[in-house]
């Protein structure tokens, strides 16, 4: 195959195999056209139409070209179909029907049958092509002449007439001179040649020898206006303008009377067209290409509009995924650090030492006592509640931010109450003149009963406030008193120990479990997305392909191709964000310590990490209690945030959200809702319409200095401050509202 025909060959494929993805209607214009031109691209010869309305002789004309009344002619309309006339050795005839019928004759007479109007003037419904062979020499240099319907007479045959034009390489258009250029006319020049393409146009005036010599020298000055004012693409010294009297040119040919013929003005056009097919023969892409390059655009234009939608709606699709997994990650950051500083504060209270210098001077009072279950529930167990909630709390909000794996509970089981066994009574036990012997607070005496518990009491307050116990101490330098304290402690602080390393040891498991739920997994791609996705590619790789085929034959667009539009990059990904581990649990947590004797002849010595320093406050200081509240409320505040957002993550919301707090409030729109804002403004000490980064800034300025924890030993400054908060609060929850 020539390389030329080759390429034809790809386009036509190409054309074809595109157009069928826009799933156009058989018998659309566009699908029509496109066929049409397919069929233009695959035929070898060059065809030559003739085209015009109605009864302006262009079967006559034709017939003139050939010699022979070889096609049907009449008064009235009569050419029912497209005849193609191709060069064959003796004048025959073949039709082919729609149901694949042939039919093939001798002669011309069985075109009376098949290819004029009906008594109704239609067109035969059961034909698909007709084709007459003629044996003439010009179309044996592989032309071929194409007898259209005419036009402005049915829609039908309009319809077939504008189809049958783009599969033509020059067109000749009979004009008829008493009504030069009609409306229809000047019509179906823009619509159905200028616009598609189709400029290698030849005009020819018919019926011009009908007018008399001073009408036909008028005629011929607006003739040749006509000819002058359409842009044919011919090529260089041929005239796009002919006079050609039809019917007396047909009657010198079969007469065969040649001055005739020549003064008819038949010669002159043949002559002319003749030297004008042999041009257009060698450079068959410079009228062929043109065609393509209009029915190409058309079938782009209409490519771009199924993928430019489906682009945009990928596009925001994407962003919205993307607008989604920002907001993930982020609140997937603030949960694990959250979580991190709740479990550290957890870790850290449950170390021995912390333990033992924060509860168990109190442990062991409340042991002497016979008080322990009581203090275990209302102080120990209080205190470790708090904590454990607050751990789960930010495993909570994961798992309701992102489904993955439900929390389990925390829950650290205390151990049993310790059980201890007196050393054996002295004889003097009632003397209370030892060192420590001091009753405290009028506790209720123990096991030992009365004064000598108080005595116990007191002596457990003094041997750990005055850190006397050192592993060189006597037991006979001690009081009795100072022997059951010192059991006291050292119970307490085997509680401890096996407390503190059972604490560990399930926090530790639990911090395991935490990394399965403080994360997500982003596959939110629908099948629906997906199918749109496989769409997008199947429609730009057919326009990016069409071009491609378009670019090797020359022919010049105005699009470019599409860049093929990824997947999101954070489809089927998984986020866990990264934490380094709180709780390292090891061997040296698990220890066990020596088992305590408890006979009555001998009393554990004391364990040397006991005598620390004093313990610290049992609170730490109340500023940083309100500072601790309110980082948790700022980060709960940016999760609820976050949650609106998922709820409707669109991208000029996400676009906006990080001047959402930098931004003025709206304007009140009644005058109540200005004075509520102004005094809210008046509360907080700051000046009408502030930005809200301001007030956020003042607002937490103002809870850090009147926070009701700061005044827990203040009755009167406590009442105060909670009237202070209340109005804060309302004064930020309005300005917050007028915000939004």
């Amino acid at each position: 195959m020539p390389p030329q025909n080759e390429t034809y060959s790809n386009l036509a494929n190409s054309l074809k195999s595109t157009s069928a993805l826009l799933n156009l209607n058989s018998q659309s214009q566009l699908h029509q056209d496109i066929v049409a031109v397919c069929n233009y691209l695959a035929h070898p010869n060059l065809r030559i139409a003739v085209f015009g309305p109605f009864n302006h002789g262009k079967s006559t004309l034709l017939n003139a070209m050939l010699g022979t009344r070889t096609l049907p002619i009449d008064l009235i309309p009569t050419t029912g179909a497209a005849i193609t006339v191709k060069y064959g050795s003796d004048v025959r005839t073949r039709i082919m029907l729609i149901n694949g019928t042939e039919i093939y004759r001798s002669g011309t007479e069985v075109l009376q049958q098949f290819a004029i109007l009906d008594d109704n003037r239609q067109m035969r419904k059961d034909v698909a092509s007709v084709e007459v062979f003629c044996p003439h020499p010009f179309l044996a240099t592989g032309v071929e002449f194409l007898d259209l319907p005419g036009t402005n007479d049915r829609e039908e045959q309009d319809n077939l007439v504008k189809e049958q034009l783009l599969s033509v390489d020059l067109v000749v258009q009979l004009l008829d001179a008493r009504k030069l250029m009609t409306l229809g006319e000047r019509e179906n020049l823009r619509d159905w040649l200028l616009d598609r393409g189709i400029k290698t146009v030849i005009f020819v005036a018919n019926f011009l020898n009908l007018l008399e010599p001073e009408e036909q020298k008028q005629v011929q000055n607006r003739l040749l206006f006509v000819a002058e004012s359409f842009r044919a693409d011919l090529p260089p010294g041929f005239s796009n303008l002919y006079r050609v009297d039809a019917l007396p040119a047909l009657r010198a040919r079969l007469k065969g009377d040649a001055a005739a013929a020549s003064s008819s003005g038949l010669v002159a056009f043949e002559t002319a067209l003749q030297n004008t097919v042999g041009i257009l023969q060698q450079n068959r892409g410079d009228v062929r290409l043109p065609r393509v390059q209009a029915i190409a655009s058309q079938i782009q234009i209409s490519l771009k509009a199924k993928i430019d939608p489906l682009v945009h709606e990928i596009k925001a699709f994407d962003e919205q995924q993307a607008a989604k997994f920002t907001i993930k990650q982020k609140a997937a950051n603030l949960i694990s650090q959250g979580f991190t500083k709740s479990l550290q504060a957890l870790h850290n209270w449950l170390d021995l030492s912390k333990l033992l210098a924060k509860y168990q001077a109190d442990a062991a009072v409340a042991l002497a006592e016979n008080n322990f279950k009581n203090w275990q529930t209302t102080t120990l167990k209080k205190d470790l509640t708090e904590l454990q909630l607050e751990v789960m709390r930010w495993l909570y909000q994961a798992y309701e931010f992102f489904k993955e794996e439900r929390p389990e509970d925390l829950s650290i089981p205390l151990p049993s109450e310790p059980q201890i066994t007196l050393p054996p009574k002295p004889g003097n036990i009632d003397n209370l003149s030892e060192p420590g012997a001091v009753a405290v607070g009028g506790g209720i005496g123990w096991l030992l009963g009365g004064p000598v518990g108080a005595a116990v009491v007191g002596s457990i307050s003094y041997l750990l406030n005055k850190n006397i116990q050192q592993e060189d101490d006597k037991l006979a330098n001690e009081s009795y008193h100072q022997q059951v304290a010192k059991v006291c402690i050292a119970a307490i602080e085997d509680y401890f120990s096996e407390f503190s390393n059972r604490g560990l040891a399930i926090l530790a498991e639990y911090e395991q479990k935490a990394d399965k739920i403080i994360r997500f997994e982003v596959s939110n791609v629908t099948s629906e997305m997906t199918n749109k996705y496989a769409e997008l590619q199947t429609l730009q790789n057919g326009f990016n392909q069409l071009l491609t085929e378009l670019e090797k034959a020359k022919i010049s667009l105005k699009y470019q191709a599409y860049q093929e539009i990824s997947k999101n990059k954070n489809i089927h990904r998984v986020y866990a964000p990264p934490r380094e581990k709180v709780v390292n649990y090891s061997a040296k947590n698990t220890a066990k310590k020596p088992a305590q004797e408890t006979t009555s002849t001998r009393v554990e010595s004391p364990r040397q990490q006991v005598s620390s320093p004093p313990p610290p406050p049992k609170n730490p200081p109340r500023t940083q209690e309100v500072e601790a509240k309110f980082r948790n409320w700022e980060l709960d505040e940016e999760i609820a945030r976050m949650k609106a957002e998922m709820r409707s993550p669109g991208s000029q919301n996400h676009k906006q959200q990080n001047t959402h707090h930098s931004k003025t409030p709206n304007p009140p729109q009644t005058q109540v809702e200005k004075d509520k804002i102004a005094r809210a403004y008046s509360i907080l000490g700051l000046q009408p319409y502030t930005s809200f980064a301001e007030v956020k800034k003042t607002y937490r300025t103002l809870v850090k200095k009147w926070h009701p924890d700061l005044f827990v030993n203040q009755p009167q400054m406590q009442k105060k401050a909670h009237e202070k908060m209340r109005l804060f609060n309302e004064a930020y929850t309005i300005l917050s509202a007028s915000n939004d």
